[in-house]
């Protein structure tokens, strides 16, 4: 009885001690952040991501097993995997545009892969870049005229996804005759076919991961190995991506629009659509009006009859 009375007043003196120790105005907040502290910890965790036993990108394997090569693909896969609002959105907008390039790849003769540099260049959305490039895969004004985009006040095919997918794939088998390579051809979609050629013979080698390069280009590559792995491998690196959360792509029909000095307000009404659908499934047409003096032919993408009624609400 004597050794329970000792041991109760030893506890109640530790406690006393304990709580002189913190000031009357701290002593409520400090427990509270200690069990705060506490619950965060059971809760949240951050892991690091294992080592895969392999990384290819069109069938041409990255050589992992080197520090530096390691560690520029750690960072990237950490970055997109930890990322998760932006990667998870990367899946809903695949699912609605995927089906679109992959059949303009393959007919081309272009590695399914290269769907992911699209990814990597604007996310599959049709942004601008600080220095002017436009579109899904991000051509630049000069370049898209170069390989016979009309671009303009009226008209921008960078915009257009068919036709930008086209002229991306053209690009991409120009570069990889050039360098018998790939993944050369993806970084030269980056810094150039020139860029590559002139660092090739600046440091006497022939392979993309002996280059020193600058930094956005140096990353290039290992973002799109990083994206790849992470669709490749969803539930591995923890996303929960149910078929009911991804956005689609409404069947569509085209019509062909030849007309000269077209009100396109007018012209979506006479369409039985409003202007928005007609912008939003068409986003090359950047003016209110199509002049159109040559009376050339576009194709017009519009929901079919079934979807207006939708996309109107």
């Amino acid at each position: 009885m004597k050794k329970i009375i000792l041991f109760s007043l030893s506890l109640f003196c530790l406690s006393i001690l304990f709580f002189n120790f913190l000031t009357p105005s701290d002593q409520g907040g400090r427990i509270g952040d200690i069990i705060h502290q506490r619950e965060f910890n059971s809760y949240f965790r951050s892991f690091t991501l294992t080592t895969p036993d392999s990384i290819e990108f069109a069938g041409e394997y990255a050589p992992i097993y080197a520090n530096d090569i390691w560690e520029r693909y750690d960072k990237e896969i950490h970055k997109n995997v930890y990322w998760q609002s932006n990667t998870l959105f990367y899946f809903k907008r695949a699912n609605k545009y995927f089906p679109i390039i992959e059949p303009i790849l393959e007919k081309n003769n272009i590695p399914n892969d290269f769907k992911y540099l699209a990814i990597i260049e604007s996310g599959l959305e049709n942004v601008v870049s600080p220095a002017g490039a436009a579109g899904f895969w991000q051509f630049m004004k000069g370049t898209a005229k170069d390989r016979g985009m009309e671009v303009n006040s009226e008209v921008d095919e960078r915009y257009n996804l068919e036709i930008s997918t086209q002229k991306a794939c053209e690009y991409l088998q120009e570069a990889y005759d050039k360098f018998d390579s790939w993944t050369m051809a993806a970084a030269s979609y980056n810094v150039g076919m020139n860029g590559i050629t002139r660092r090739l013979k600046e440091q006497n080698t022939d392979n993309y991961y002996d280059l020193l390069l600058p930094t956005e280009t140096s990353r290039y590559i290992f973002r799109l190995l990083a994206i790849k792995e992470i669709f490749e491998n969803q539930s591995k690196y923890g996303f929960v991506v149910r078929t009911s959360d991804l956005y689609k792509y409404p069947d569509t029909k085209k019509i062909i629009l030849s007309q000269s000095n077209v009100n396109l307000a007018n012209y979506s009404d006479s369409l039985g659509v409003n202007y928005k659908i007609l912008k939003e499934f068409n986003p090359w047409l950047r003016d209110k009006k199509l002049t159109n003096k040559s009376s050339k032919r576009y194709t017009i993408i519009l929901p079919n009859p079934a979807e207006v009624d939708i996309f109107k609400k």
